[in-house]
Protein backbone atom coordinates (compact mmCIF):
# COMPACT_ATOMS: atom_id res chain seq x y z
CA UNK A 1 0.00 0.00 0.00
CA UNK A 2 2.17 2.28 1.16
CA UNK A 3 4.66 1.19 -2.18
CA UNK A 4 1.50 2.48 -4.43
CA UNK A 5 1.35 5.51 -2.48
CA UNK A 6 4.87 6.77 -3.16
CA UNK A 7 4.39 5.58 -6.67
CA UNK A 8 1.36 7.82 -7.28
CA UNK A 9 3.44 11.02 -5.47
CA UNK A 10 6.60 10.15 -7.47
CA UNK A 11 4.72 10.44 -10.27
CA UNK A 12 2.42 13.41 -9.80
CA UNK A 13 6.05 15.53 -8.71
CA UNK A 14 7.76 14.96 -11.86
CA UNK A 15 5.18 16.64 -13.58
CA UNK A 16 4.70 19.16 -10.48
CA UNK A 17 8.22 20.21 -9.48
CA UNK A 18 9.53 21.74 -12.74
CA UNK A 19 5.82 23.46 -13.05
CA UNK A 20 6.39 24.22 -9.56
CA UNK A 21 9.44 25.86 -10.33
CA UNK A 22 8.16 27.78 -13.14
CA UNK A 23 4.96 28.66 -10.73
CA UNK A 24 7.25 29.99 -8.38
CA UNK A 25 9.45 31.81 -11.38
CA UNK A 26 6.18 33.44 -13.10
CA UNK A 27 4.93 34.58 -8.90
CA UNK A 28 7.80 35.79 -8.81
CA UNK A 29 8.03 38.19 -11.81
CA UNK A 30 5.23 39.71 -10.19
CA UNK A 31 7.03 39.70 -6.74
CA UNK A 32 9.50 41.89 -8.77
CA UNK A 33 6.77 44.32 -10.37
CA UNK A 34 5.65 45.02 -6.60
CA UNK A 35 9.04 45.23 -4.96
CA UNK A 36 10.64 47.90 -7.81
CA UNK A 37 6.94 49.38 -7.59
CA UNK A 38 7.13 50.20 -3.82
CA UNK A 39 10.84 51.12 -3.57
CA UNK A 40 10.46 53.10 -6.33
CA UNK A 41 7.30 54.98 -4.06
CA UNK A 42 4.21 54.09 -2.12
CA UNK A 43 2.04 56.21 -5.33
CA UNK A 44 3.47 54.00 -7.83
CA UNK A 45 2.80 51.09 -6.10
CA UNK A 46 -0.89 51.62 -5.55
CA UNK A 47 -1.04 52.62 -9.34
CA UNK A 48 -0.29 49.69 -10.79
CA UNK A 49 -2.07 47.80 -7.73
CA UNK A 50 -5.60 49.41 -9.09
CA UNK A 51 -4.04 49.36 -12.79
CA UNK A 52 -3.68 45.27 -12.37
CA UNK A 53 -6.97 44.57 -10.74
CA UNK A 54 -8.73 45.58 -13.07
CA UNK A 55 -6.44 44.35 -16.02
CA UNK A 56 -6.47 40.65 -14.00
CA UNK A 57 -9.93 40.32 -14.31
CA UNK A 58 -9.99 41.02 -18.18
CA UNK A 59 -6.85 38.89 -19.49
CA UNK A 60 -8.31 35.85 -16.88
CA UNK A 61 -10.92 35.35 -19.03
CA UNK A 62 -8.51 34.19 -21.67
CA UNK A 63 -6.05 32.14 -19.65
CA UNK A 64 -8.40 30.60 -17.86
CA UNK A 65 -9.93 29.14 -21.09
CA UNK A 66 -5.93 28.43 -22.45
CA UNK A 67 -5.02 26.45 -19.64
CA UNK A 68 -7.96 23.63 -20.30
CA UNK A 69 -5.47 23.12 -23.08
CA UNK A 70 -3.28 21.09 -21.49
CA UNK A 71 -6.12 18.65 -19.54
CA UNK A 72 -7.73 18.52 -22.73
CA UNK A 73 -4.82 16.82 -24.77
CA UNK A 74 -4.29 14.46 -22.00
CA UNK A 75 -7.38 13.30 -22.49
CA UNK A 76 -6.68 13.03 -26.09
CA UNK A 77 -3.27 11.50 -25.54
CA UNK A 78 -5.06 9.09 -23.29
CA UNK A 79 -7.58 7.83 -25.81
CA UNK A 80 -4.68 7.66 -29.05
CA UNK A 81 -6.31 10.93 -30.76
CA UNK A 82 -2.96 12.39 -31.82
CA UNK A 83 -2.65 15.45 -29.47
CA UNK A 84 0.36 16.96 -31.29
CA UNK A 85 -2.24 17.73 -34.23
CA UNK A 86 -4.16 20.81 -32.11
CA UNK A 87 -1.07 22.98 -31.95
CA UNK A 88 -2.40 25.21 -34.68
CA UNK A 89 -5.74 25.14 -33.15
CA UNK A 90 -4.68 26.16 -30.10
CA UNK A 91 -2.56 28.82 -32.03
CA UNK A 92 -5.39 30.85 -34.07
CA UNK A 93 -7.45 30.62 -30.75
CA UNK A 94 -4.55 32.10 -28.80
CA UNK A 95 -4.24 35.16 -31.52
CA UNK A 96 -8.15 35.94 -31.66
CA UNK A 97 -8.55 35.76 -27.95
CA UNK A 98 -5.51 37.91 -27.66
CA UNK A 99 -6.97 40.71 -29.76
CA UNK A 100 -10.38 40.71 -28.21
CA UNK A 101 -9.05 41.15 -24.76
CA UNK A 102 -6.49 43.88 -25.88
CA UNK A 103 -9.38 45.81 -27.66
CA UNK A 104 -11.12 45.17 -24.10
CA UNK A 105 -8.70 46.92 -21.77
CA UNK A 106 -8.05 49.64 -24.59
CA UNK A 107 -11.29 50.22 -24.15
CA UNK A 108 -11.37 50.91 -20.24
CA UNK A 109 -9.20 53.77 -20.29
CA UNK A 110 -11.38 56.31 -20.68
CA UNK A 111 -13.67 55.00 -17.93
CA UNK A 112 -10.28 55.08 -14.95
CA UNK A 113 -11.36 58.90 -14.44
CA UNK A 114 -14.87 57.58 -13.00
CA UNK A 115 -13.75 54.97 -10.74
CA UNK A 116 -13.27 57.51 -7.92
CA UNK A 117 -9.30 56.73 -7.43
CA UNK A 118 -7.33 59.09 -6.10
CA UNK A 119 -6.81 61.98 -8.93
CA UNK A 120 -3.14 62.37 -9.03
CA UNK A 121 -2.94 58.30 -9.17
CA UNK A 122 -4.95 57.98 -12.97
CA UNK A 123 -2.03 59.11 -15.34
CA UNK A 124 -0.49 56.62 -14.49
CA UNK A 125 -3.11 54.06 -13.73
CA UNK A 126 -3.77 54.76 -17.77
CA UNK A 127 -0.23 55.00 -19.10
CA UNK A 128 -0.05 51.11 -17.80
CA UNK A 129 -3.15 50.24 -19.62
CA UNK A 130 -2.39 51.67 -22.89
CA UNK A 131 0.74 49.48 -22.74
CA UNK A 132 -0.09 46.44 -20.99
CA UNK A 133 -3.23 45.89 -23.97
CA UNK A 134 -0.42 45.51 -26.40
CA UNK A 135 1.50 42.62 -24.02
CA UNK A 136 -1.75 39.94 -24.20
CA UNK A 137 -0.59 38.26 -27.04
CA UNK A 138 2.79 37.76 -25.58
CA UNK A 139 1.29 36.50 -22.17
CA UNK A 140 -1.22 34.36 -23.93
CA UNK A 141 1.32 32.73 -26.40
CA UNK A 142 3.43 32.15 -23.47
CA UNK A 143 0.47 29.95 -21.81
CA UNK A 144 -1.04 28.12 -25.00
CA UNK A 145 2.82 26.99 -25.75
CA UNK A 146 3.39 25.87 -22.39
CA UNK A 147 -0.16 23.75 -21.94
CA UNK A 148 0.31 22.02 -25.07
CA UNK A 149 3.92 20.81 -24.25
CA UNK A 150 1.99 19.75 -20.64
CA UNK A 151 -0.29 17.78 -22.09
CA UNK A 152 3.25 15.52 -23.20
CA UNK A 153 4.48 16.06 -19.77
CA UNK A 154 7.55 18.06 -21.03
CA UNK A 155 7.43 20.43 -18.26
CA UNK A 156 11.38 21.36 -17.46
CA UNK A 157 12.32 23.67 -20.02
CA UNK A 158 9.50 25.69 -20.06
CA UNK A 159 9.79 25.94 -16.20
CA UNK A 160 13.21 27.24 -16.56
CA UNK A 161 12.49 29.71 -19.21
CA UNK A 162 10.33 31.55 -16.31
CA UNK A 163 12.88 31.42 -13.62
CA UNK A 164 15.64 32.61 -16.11
CA UNK A 165 12.78 35.55 -17.06
CA UNK A 166 12.34 36.79 -13.23
CA UNK A 167 15.69 37.86 -13.97
CA UNK A 168 15.41 39.23 -16.97
CA UNK A 169 12.01 41.38 -15.43
CA UNK A 170 13.85 42.57 -12.51
CA UNK A 171 17.19 43.98 -14.57
CA UNK A 172 14.38 45.30 -17.33
CA UNK A 173 11.97 46.96 -13.90
CA UNK A 174 15.18 48.75 -12.77
CA UNK A 175 16.59 50.34 -15.86
CA UNK A 176 12.47 51.15 -16.80
CA UNK A 177 11.44 52.26 -13.85
CA UNK A 178 14.17 54.00 -12.11
CA UNK A 179 16.08 55.41 -15.49
CA UNK A 180 19.91 54.71 -16.36
CA UNK A 181 22.11 56.47 -19.04
CA UNK A 182 19.49 57.35 -21.80
CA UNK A 183 16.54 55.75 -20.38
CA UNK A 184 14.41 57.60 -18.66
CA UNK A 185 13.15 57.70 -15.28
CA UNK A 186 9.64 56.38 -16.13
CA UNK A 187 7.90 54.83 -12.99
CA UNK A 188 4.74 52.92 -13.59
CA UNK A 189 5.05 53.20 -17.52
CA UNK A 190 8.56 51.30 -16.76
CA UNK A 191 7.13 48.76 -15.20
CA UNK A 192 4.73 47.78 -18.39
CA UNK A 193 7.30 48.25 -20.48
CA UNK A 194 9.20 46.04 -18.60
CA UNK A 195 6.77 43.40 -18.78
CA UNK A 196 5.85 43.68 -22.21
CA UNK A 197 9.84 42.45 -23.45
CA UNK A 198 9.58 39.45 -20.97
CA UNK A 199 6.06 37.94 -22.18
CA UNK A 200 7.01 38.49 -25.45
CA UNK A 201 10.44 37.48 -24.65
CA UNK A 202 8.50 34.35 -22.89
CA UNK A 203 5.93 33.65 -25.60
CA UNK A 204 8.05 33.70 -28.64
CA UNK A 205 11.14 31.20 -26.99
CA UNK A 206 8.21 28.94 -25.98
CA UNK A 207 6.44 28.88 -29.27
CA UNK A 208 9.88 28.14 -31.54
CA UNK A 209 10.73 25.45 -28.58
CA UNK A 210 7.14 23.38 -29.13
CA UNK A 211 8.67 22.68 -32.92
CA UNK A 212 11.84 20.82 -31.69
CA UNK A 213 9.95 19.04 -29.34
CA UNK A 214 6.74 17.61 -30.66
CA UNK A 215 6.33 16.65 -34.61
CA UNK A 216 3.48 19.23 -35.23
CA UNK A 217 1.12 18.65 -37.64
CA UNK A 218 -1.89 20.46 -39.88
CA UNK A 219 -4.73 20.09 -38.93
CA UNK A 220 -8.71 21.50 -38.64
CA UNK A 221 -10.95 19.98 -36.30
CA UNK A 222 -14.26 22.21 -35.14
CA UNK A 223 -14.92 19.61 -32.37
CA UNK A 224 -11.88 20.73 -31.12
CA UNK A 225 -12.78 24.42 -30.39
CA UNK A 226 -15.97 22.29 -28.99
CA UNK A 227 -14.22 21.01 -26.59
CA UNK A 228 -11.64 23.64 -25.59
CA UNK A 229 -15.19 26.33 -24.83
CA UNK A 230 -16.79 23.65 -23.42
CA UNK A 231 -14.08 22.82 -20.83
CA UNK A 232 -12.46 26.06 -20.88
CA UNK A 233 -15.60 28.45 -20.43
CA UNK A 234 -16.74 27.44 -17.40
CA UNK A 235 -13.35 27.08 -15.80
CA UNK A 236 -12.68 30.58 -17.55
CA UNK A 237 -15.52 32.19 -15.57
CA UNK A 238 -14.26 30.61 -12.02
CA UNK A 239 -10.82 32.43 -12.38
CA UNK A 240 -12.71 35.61 -13.15
CA UNK A 241 -14.98 35.31 -10.56
CA UNK A 242 -11.96 34.72 -7.94
CA UNK A 243 -10.23 37.39 -9.23
CA UNK A 244 -13.14 39.86 -10.01
CA UNK A 245 -13.77 38.66 -5.87
CA UNK A 246 -10.29 39.64 -4.86
CA UNK A 247 -9.22 42.78 -7.30
CA UNK A 248 -12.69 44.06 -6.83
CA UNK A 249 -12.24 44.15 -3.14
CA UNK A 250 -8.37 46.14 -3.74
CA UNK A 251 -10.60 48.37 -6.12
CA UNK A 252 -13.29 49.18 -3.52
CA UNK A 253 -10.52 49.66 -0.59
CA UNK A 254 -8.34 51.98 -3.52
CA UNK A 255 -11.65 54.39 -3.53
CA UNK A 256 -10.92 54.67 0.50
CA UNK A 257 -7.02 55.06 0.39
CA UNK A 258 -4.26 54.15 -1.81
CA UNK A 259 -2.58 52.97 1.07
CA UNK A 260 -5.00 50.18 1.67
CA UNK A 261 -4.83 49.25 -2.33
CA UNK A 262 -1.23 48.87 -1.71
CA UNK A 263 -1.60 46.91 1.62
CA UNK A 264 -3.70 44.28 -0.48
CA UNK A 265 -1.62 43.62 -3.93
CA UNK A 266 0.96 42.89 -1.02
CA UNK A 267 -1.14 40.35 0.99
CA UNK A 268 -2.14 38.58 -2.76
CA UNK A 269 1.23 38.85 -3.82
CA UNK A 270 2.56 37.04 -0.51
CA UNK A 271 -0.56 34.11 -0.51
CA UNK A 272 -0.17 34.22 -4.28
CA UNK A 273 3.91 33.03 -3.85
CA UNK A 274 2.52 29.80 -1.51
CA UNK A 275 -0.17 29.00 -3.53
CA UNK A 276 1.95 28.38 -6.56
CA UNK A 277 2.62 24.89 -5.05
CA UNK A 278 -0.54 23.33 -4.81
CA UNK A 279 -1.45 25.39 -8.25
CA UNK A 280 1.38 23.07 -9.83
CA UNK A 281 0.08 20.04 -8.02
CA UNK A 282 -3.36 21.12 -9.47
CA UNK A 283 -2.04 21.18 -12.87
CA UNK A 284 -0.20 17.93 -12.55
CA UNK A 285 -3.39 15.94 -11.26
CA UNK A 286 -5.32 17.36 -14.52
CA UNK A 287 -2.53 16.17 -16.94
CA UNK A 288 -2.89 12.80 -15.25
CA UNK A 289 -6.29 12.54 -14.51
CA UNK A 290 -7.01 13.66 -17.69
CA UNK A 291 -4.45 10.61 -19.30
CA UNK A 292 -6.14 7.92 -16.88
CA UNK A 293 -9.57 9.46 -18.08
CA UNK A 294 -9.32 9.48 -21.75
CA UNK A 295 -7.88 5.64 -21.17
CA UNK A 296 -11.24 4.77 -18.27
CA UNK A 297 -8.42 3.32 -15.64
CA UNK A 298 -10.29 4.83 -13.25
CA UNK A 299 -8.33 3.47 -10.16
CA UNK A 300 -5.84 5.21 -10.72
CA UNK A 301 -7.71 8.82 -11.91
CA UNK A 302 -9.03 8.65 -8.11
CA UNK A 303 -5.36 7.51 -6.42
CA UNK A 304 -4.16 10.67 -8.56
CA UNK A 305 -6.76 13.30 -7.20
CA UNK A 306 -6.76 12.29 -3.68
CA UNK A 307 -2.78 11.94 -3.85
CA UNK A 308 -2.57 15.92 -5.33
CA UNK A 309 -5.02 16.85 -2.33
CA UNK A 310 -3.14 15.77 0.06
CA UNK A 311 0.09 16.81 -0.80
CA UNK A 312 -1.69 20.36 -1.50
CA UNK A 313 -3.11 20.49 2.35
CA UNK A 314 -0.07 19.45 3.33
CA UNK A 315 2.26 22.06 1.85
CA UNK A 316 0.15 24.88 2.82
CA UNK A 317 -0.45 24.04 6.32
CA UNK A 318 3.36 24.47 6.55
CA UNK A 319 3.53 27.69 4.99
CA UNK A 320 0.98 28.79 6.69
CA UNK A 321 3.09 27.87 9.93
CA UNK A 322 5.87 29.85 7.93
CA UNK A 323 4.15 33.01 7.26
CA UNK A 324 2.46 33.27 10.64
CA UNK A 325 6.37 33.23 12.25
CA UNK A 326 7.32 36.33 10.64
CA UNK A 327 4.86 38.54 9.32
CA UNK A 328 6.14 42.22 9.67
CA UNK A 329 9.54 41.17 7.97
CA UNK A 330 7.58 39.65 4.76
CA UNK A 331 5.65 42.67 4.57
CA UNK A 332 9.35 44.20 4.85
CA UNK A 333 10.47 42.84 2.25
CA UNK A 334 7.63 44.76 -0.33
CA UNK A 335 7.90 48.23 1.46
CA UNK A 336 9.69 50.54 3.52
CA UNK A 337 7.10 52.62 4.32
CA UNK A 338 5.69 51.93 8.58
CA UNK A 339 2.23 52.95 7.77
CA UNK A 340 2.01 49.97 4.51
CA UNK A 341 3.66 47.70 7.06
CA UNK A 342 1.19 47.90 10.13
CA UNK A 343 -1.68 47.65 7.80
CA UNK A 344 -0.17 44.80 6.22
CA UNK A 345 0.65 42.81 8.95
CA UNK A 346 -2.71 42.44 10.87
CA UNK A 347 -4.19 40.68 7.58
CA UNK A 348 -1.29 38.32 6.78
CA UNK A 349 -2.56 36.25 10.08
CA UNK A 350 -6.02 36.08 8.47
CA UNK A 351 -4.18 34.98 5.21
CA UNK A 352 -2.76 31.87 7.28
CA UNK A 353 -6.13 30.48 7.88
CA UNK A 354 -7.07 30.63 4.01
CA UNK A 355 -4.26 29.05 2.99
CA UNK A 356 -4.91 25.39 3.17
CA UNK A 357 -8.24 25.95 1.83
CA UNK A 358 -7.43 27.74 -0.75
CA UNK A 359 -4.39 24.71 -1.30
CA UNK A 360 -7.42 22.18 -1.54
CA UNK A 361 -9.18 23.97 -3.68
CA UNK A 362 -6.63 24.77 -6.32
CA UNK A 363 -5.95 20.85 -6.81
CA UNK A 364 -10.12 20.21 -7.20
CA UNK A 365 -10.39 22.71 -9.94
CA UNK A 366 -7.35 20.55 -11.38
CA UNK A 367 -8.86 17.54 -10.79
CA UNK A 368 -12.12 18.72 -12.59
CA UNK A 369 -10.21 20.01 -15.38
CA UNK A 370 -8.64 16.43 -16.23
CA UNK A 371 -11.76 14.51 -15.71
CA UNK A 372 -13.46 18.00 -18.23
CA UNK A 373 -16.42 18.55 -15.67
CA UNK A 374 -15.60 22.09 -14.72
CA UNK A 375 -19.43 23.79 -14.38
CA UNK A 376 -18.96 22.94 -10.81
CA UNK A 377 -15.98 24.86 -10.40
CA UNK A 378 -17.33 27.92 -11.56
CA UNK A 379 -20.67 27.66 -9.64
CA UNK A 380 -18.83 26.81 -6.25
CA UNK A 381 -16.79 30.17 -7.06
CA UNK A 382 -19.62 31.92 -8.14
CA UNK A 383 -21.36 31.51 -4.64
CA UNK A 384 -18.74 31.52 -2.56
CA UNK A 385 -16.94 34.60 -3.83
CA UNK A 386 -20.09 36.47 -5.84
CA UNK A 387 -22.85 35.37 -3.21
CA UNK A 388 -20.97 34.80 -0.01
CA UNK A 389 -17.52 37.06 0.37
CA UNK A 390 -17.89 40.49 -2.01
CA UNK A 391 -21.42 41.07 -0.42
CA UNK A 392 -19.80 39.70 2.79
CA UNK A 393 -16.58 41.56 2.85
CA UNK A 394 -18.55 44.90 2.41
CA UNK A 395 -20.77 44.78 5.28
CA UNK A 396 -17.59 43.71 7.41
CA UNK A 397 -14.91 46.27 5.60
CA UNK A 398 -17.24 48.96 4.92
CA UNK A 399 -20.19 49.27 7.21
CA UNK A 400 -18.69 48.08 10.16
CA UNK A 401 -15.34 50.14 9.15
CA UNK A 402 -13.08 46.65 9.41
CA UNK A 403 -11.42 47.69 6.23
CA UNK A 404 -8.74 44.56 5.10
CA UNK A 405 -9.69 42.66 8.14
CA UNK A 406 -13.19 42.51 7.33
CA UNK A 407 -12.87 41.48 3.84
CA UNK A 408 -10.54 39.20 4.43
CA UNK A 409 -12.46 37.12 7.06
CA UNK A 410 -14.90 37.19 4.23
CA UNK A 411 -12.61 35.60 2.16
CA UNK A 412 -11.54 32.92 4.72
CA UNK A 413 -15.43 32.16 4.94
CA UNK A 414 -15.51 31.85 1.16
CA UNK A 415 -12.65 29.44 0.83
CA UNK A 416 -13.92 27.18 2.88
CA UNK A 417 -17.46 27.10 1.74
CA UNK A 418 -15.48 26.89 -1.93
CA UNK A 419 -13.98 23.31 -0.77
CA UNK A 420 -16.72 21.89 0.52
CA UNK A 421 -19.03 22.18 -2.08
CA UNK A 422 -16.09 20.99 -4.80
CA UNK A 423 -15.43 18.17 -2.38
CA UNK A 424 -19.00 16.83 -2.34
CA UNK A 425 -19.34 16.92 -5.79
CA UNK A 426 -15.92 14.94 -6.40
CA UNK A 427 -17.37 11.99 -3.94
CA UNK A 428 -20.41 12.16 -5.74
CA UNK A 429 -18.62 11.43 -9.67
CA UNK A 430 -16.21 9.02 -7.62
CA UNK A 431 -19.22 6.92 -6.40
CA UNK A 432 -20.39 6.76 -10.11
CA UNK A 433 -17.35 5.84 -11.26
CA UNK A 434 -17.80 2.97 -8.80
CA UNK A 435 -21.17 1.97 -9.88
Amino acid sequence: MLKQKLFYIKDLLHIALPIILGNLGFILIGVGDVIVAGRHSTDTLAAISLATAIINCITMFGIGILISISPILSNYRGANKEPEKYFYPSLKFTAIASVVISLIILACIPFIDLLGFEEHLNPMIKEYFFITAFSVFGAYLHCMSKEFLQAFEIVLFPNLLTVFCIFLNVVLNILFVFGYGIIPEMGAAGLAIASLITRYFMGIILFLYCFKKVKIKHHKDKNYYLDLLKVGTPSSLAVMIEFVAFNGMTVILGRISGVYAAAMNIVCTITSVSFMIPLALGNAGAVKVGFTNGAKDYKSLKEYAFTAIQLSAGFMACSAIVVASAPGIIAGLFTTDPVLIEVCVPVIYLLCFMQIFDGVQASLAGIFRGLKQTKIVMISNLIAYWIIALPLGCLLGLYFKMYLIGFWSALIIAAIILCAIMALDLRKKFKLMEG
